[in-house]
């Protein structure tokens, strides 16, 4: 079942991810978009790495972040891969 956030473009999906927040009508995590965002790129430029997100879904999801940003980040971290688990040779990349 999808739930409506008051967020125009995120939603809840029990189905998807658990429910946790995702861009309307795809599976993109609003962590992703965080996550892109965190490591120096642009809102305007992260459609280029992700074309089927908008550039109103980009702020969508970064306008939620700020309101919700002890609920992403405890998605982010939950979700993170520990160090030891990845590759040396792509470690450092």
């Amino acid at each position: 079942m999808v739930h409506t956030t008051e967020y125009l473009y995120v939603v809840r999906d029990d189905e998807i991810l658990h429910g946790e927040p995702i861009i309307r009508g795809t599976r993109t995590p609003v962590r992703a978009i965080v996550e892109t965002w965190r490591i120096g790129v642009a809102p305007e430029e992260i459609p280029k790495g992700m074309p089927h997100l908008t550039l109103g879904q980009v702020f969508g999801a970064l306008t939620y972040y700020s309101d919700h940003q002890e609920e992403i980040n405890h998605y982010i971290e939950q979700n993170r891969i520990p160090d030891e688990l990845i590759d040396p040779l792509v470690r450092d990349l």
